[in-house]
């Protein structure tokens, strides 16, 4: 069964509310104007860094701004001011049926996370999520400087005699 989590956390993705999560990260803010593309940075990290797919919603998306946009492993939704970012999430999740089981939804909105649950989705409230993006995973360089790196005399020896600088 450890072997399935594994799997089955590998391939887990995220469907965040973006302006449900930006007041929840120290040192964002909605008030700021380029509040969006600073929380779509620091989830391009947590790609990075976690592996991992994320679909961002943001509402209120100014007139000839909706639409949908690729940041690396990122994307971005503006949803029209016509709808919400709760609507658009209701409907992804709608529009992946099973698939829903796949992906985690961030959000500390009530109303979504009963939908999210409802899809067969996991759920994440924003503040949980703030203490995943504060945990940067161990990368495999980091794991080779807790490995002794100095070899033996014996050792250099006998890498030297392999490529023939010693007899």
């Amino acid at each position: 069964m450890g072997c399935w989590h594994r799997v089955k956390s590998v391939l887990m993705a995220y469907m965040i509310d973006g302006h449900n999560l930006i007041p929840k990260i120290p040192g964002l803010s909605l008030q700021d104007l380029d509040d969006e593309i600073h929380l779509i940075e620091l989830l391009q990290e947590f790609c990075r860094m976690q592996r991992k797919k994320v679909e961002v919603y943001f509402d209120r998306a100014p007139a000839g701004q909706a639409g949908t946009r690729q940041y690396g492993q990122v994307i971005a939704h503006f949803v029209t001011q016509h709808s919400s970012a709760d609507d658009a999430i209701r409907q992804r999740l709608a529009r992946l049926g099973k698939s829903a089981k796949n992906w985690t939804v961030v959000s500390s909105d009530a109303a979504v996370q009963v939908e999210a649950r409802a899809a067969g989705a996991q759920v994440l409230a924003a503040e949980q999520f703030v203490r995943l993006l504060r945990q940067p995973k161990k990368s495999s360089a980091s794991q080779d400087e807790e490995r002794p790196s100095e070899m033996g005399p014996d050792e250099i020896d006998d890498w030297l005699k392999l490529f023939g600088q010693r007899k």
